[in-house]
């Protein structure tokens, strides 16, 4: 062989090397990668989730926790992550989906290429995943809002508007539904209005000042996003009506600590978004290795011990309630 050969042949060899693999090859890291996306990075309450879901990655030990999304919450770009990490053949994508129409497409395609789908936090169609890591169920949530501003108001009477995050959410229209079937026990509640504030707490604020002075005998306000609730408790606190207009709704005790003390706010309700983050990890890996699988009635989780499993619905546990007096316990 010659020279000019030898070499060209060499030089073929170190890019065949080299080059990087093809974008739809199946990434081998020795490790169950899992793709953690929120509705939108950035936000308090998914960062205390995914604090728990590196947790679990931890203490797995052959997991490798990829977590991303958009910062504007923007369905178009959650659907581009989902497309991106099929075609790297990851084994897992976990999404709490804020638009399940616009990400249903990619879902699919991810399934179709062999990935693991699962939602968590915000549900989709269920053909698009195999299961949905759930908070706790629509009915305990729903009910559990309007028992609290019942509860808070004293004479569970007056009118009651909602500002959920978007229209499309899946899980806060849910939610919303079983509030209104809650009502019922309280007639003297009236819901006047139900109102989106997009992930954007500048808007919640927005949104509930212009209901106040829409409706001059509003007495509550039930914030159901981590987002809308500060914004909410802020406009109420900044038009001199706290304790004149009550709001409740889900958020995390650290953002909310300040209104509860000062009396904005009596109640926040929510639930340990560390475990959540923590137990979706977990259901992903066993989905992946097959240990999960259709039909099963429990799964056992290394921090919270046996969790319930109905239908397709992996269960965390029932909501809980933050208030003066115990709000200090908390740190997420």
């Amino acid at each position: 062989m010659s020279r000019a050969l030898l070499l060209a042949s060499l030089m073929l060899l170190t890019w065949a090397c080299t080059s990087p693999p093809s974008a739809d090859k199946k990434e081998k890291s020795g490790k169950t990668v899992i793709c953690l996306l929120p509705k939108k990075k950035g936000v308090p309450y998914f960062t205390s989730c995914s604090v728990g879901a590196e947790a679990a990655s931890k203490d797995l030990g052959d997991v490798e926790l990829r977590y991303d999304g958009p910062t504007d919450g923007s369905a178009e770009k959650a659907a581009e992550m989902i497309e991106k990490w099929t075609a790297k053949g990851v084994d897992v994508i976990a999404v709490s989906c804020n638009d399940p129409g616009a990400l249903a497409s990619a879902m699919r395609a991810a399934r179709a290429k062999g990935v693991k789908v699962v939602t968590w936090d915000a549900d989709a169609d269920a053909d698009t995943r195999e299961f949905f890591v759930n908070q706790a169920t629509p009915e305990q949530i729903g009910f559990g809002l309007v028992d609290t501003m019942a509860k808070d108001l004293g004479d569970a009477s007056g009118e009651v508007a909602i500002v959920t995050a978007s229209l499309t959410a899946a899980n806060q229209n849910e939610w919303i539904k079983h509030m209104k079937i809650r009502m019922a026990k309280y007639p003297n509640l009236r819901l006047v209005a139900v109102k989106p504030s997009n992930e954007d707490q500048k808007l919640a604020f927005d949104t509930t000042r212009d209901l106040m002075g829409a409706y001059p005998n509003l007495r509550g306000v039930f914030a159901i996003s981590s987002v809308a609730f500060p914004g909410a408790a802020e406009a109420i606190k900044q038009a001199g009506k706290s304790g004149k207009v009550l709001v409740t709704g889900l958020a995390t005790p650290n953002d909310m600590k300040a209104f509860v003390k000062d009396g904005t706010v009596t109640s926040v309700l929510l639930w340990k978004t560390e475990d959540l983050g923590y137990l979706t990890v977990e259901v992903g890996r066993a989905l992946a290795k097959g240990e999960l699988k259709a039909g099963a009635t429990e799964f056992e989780s290394r921090r919270l011990g046996k969790v319930k499993i109905a239908g397709d619905n992996v269960l965390l546990g029932d909501p809980m309630v933050f208030t003066k007096d115990n709000i200090d316990q908390f740190d997420f």
